[in-house]
């Protein structure tokens, strides 16, 4: 099947439709068009219009308040919080952004939590949202439990995302954005269903037993990166953005789910700091970081995100380009709406 050039303007008013078709509020259906498109400008495949099919699905099956206004908290001191009153959480964040970035720059730091949330997006588009204010910021989040901790045998820990921005005058900020586990979930599923097998060391299958096959995986349990490392900071995702904001694990969000092939509902913490109030006249941080790069450039070594905005600048001259099957998909989701999607 032939490719399509879409500009992110044309994908981004498709993708809308979609959303509002399948039932979302113009405010939710831009915020997830926003993170969705930006996927597919960055070239993240495993974050772009392939997950249209799962918020569609979230919506039919109900787990998700469709049209749900979410409300800041009026509150002093730096912790704000935004309850997403169980939408999605992007809408959440677009809200909670401004209030964070103020509140950073006036205390030195703050932090935004975000409760009661439906969650599916990658981290750095809210990272770079923060770093455009000059702030350096860390958000995370737990999932439902699809991670087998080190030594362990079965689905415990969400893939609890990770994600850190440090902000750069005249270039694209430092940032990292990564799932605890070997890989994320969408990853795997894009193995599945391009029939890849998976590398060693990615999953276990239902019976604890190592695999590479994607299905197997899916029912199984993925793995922490970096074994003991990346199982501890899971669990410590699990702990900042779960228990201490008093929303879900991903043991309680899968319970309250009952399925891996919705979106999962729990809660986000972002931290956001004001690197020249933390400095304190003590140097030019932003200026001393790109010392820092300098020298990890200079080994040969490449930062993160570099390949993603190298491919934002290539899709500015050259439009996103989809395959047949990805335009089929938008064409059929947008056709038929809910009525496209199933129910495992």
């Amino acid at each position: 099947m032939t490719q399509t050039t879409l500009t992110t303007g044309e994908l981004m008013a498709l993708v809308t439709e979609i959303l509002q078709g399948g039932g979302l509020s113009q405010l939710h259906a831009e915020a997830l068009g926003r993170v969705i498109v930006a996927g597919e400008r960055d070239h993240c495949k495993s974050h772009g219009v392939y997950r249209l099919e799962g918020c569609l699905r979230t919506i039919k099956a109900g787990k998700v308040a469709p049209d749900a206004e979410p409300v800041l908290a009026d509150a002093d001191g730096a912790i704000l919080r935004v309850d997403a009153k169980g939408g999605f959480s992007n809408a959440a964040f677009e809200l909670g952004a401004p209030a964070l970035g103020k509140r950073a720059r006036e205390l030195g730091m703050a932090a935004l939590v975000i409760n009661d949330c439906v969650h599916f997006a990658a981290l750095w588009p809210e990272i770079e949202t923060l770093t455009d204010m000059g702030l350096a910021a860390l958000a995370m989040c737990p999932s439902y439990a699809t991670v087998a901790p080190t030594g362990g045998n079965a689905p415990l820990m969400g893939t609890n995302p990770f994600a850190f921005g440090w902000p750069r005058k005249g270039t694209p900020p430092y940032v990292f954005d990564f799932a605890t586990s070997v890989a994320a979930r969408g990853e795997i599923e894009l193995h599945r269903r391009a029939g890849d097998p998976l590398p060693e060391g990615w999953a276990l299958d239902k019976d604890g037993a190592p695999t590479t096959d994607p299905e197997a995986a899916l029912a199984g349990a993925m793995l922490p990166f970096g074994a003991h490392k990346g199982s501890a900071i899971s669990t410590m995702i699990e702990l900042l953005a779960g228990v201490m904001i008093g929303d879900l694990t991903s043991p309680e969000a899968l319970d309250l789910l009952g399925t891996t092939t919705l979106a999962p509902k729990h809660g986000e913490l972002i931290l956001a700091f004001d690197p020249e109030r933390f400095a304190a006249g003590r140097g030019d941080p932003l200026a001393r970081a790109e010392t820092l790069f300098e020298a990890i450039a200079g080994q040969g070594a490449r930062l993160p995100s570099q390949r993603r905005f190298a491919a934002r600048a290539e899709t500015a001259q050259n439009g996103i380009v989809l395959s047949g099957d990805e335009m089929a998909l938008l064409e059929k989701l947008r056709d038929k709406g809910l009525e496209a999607v199933e129910l495992a």
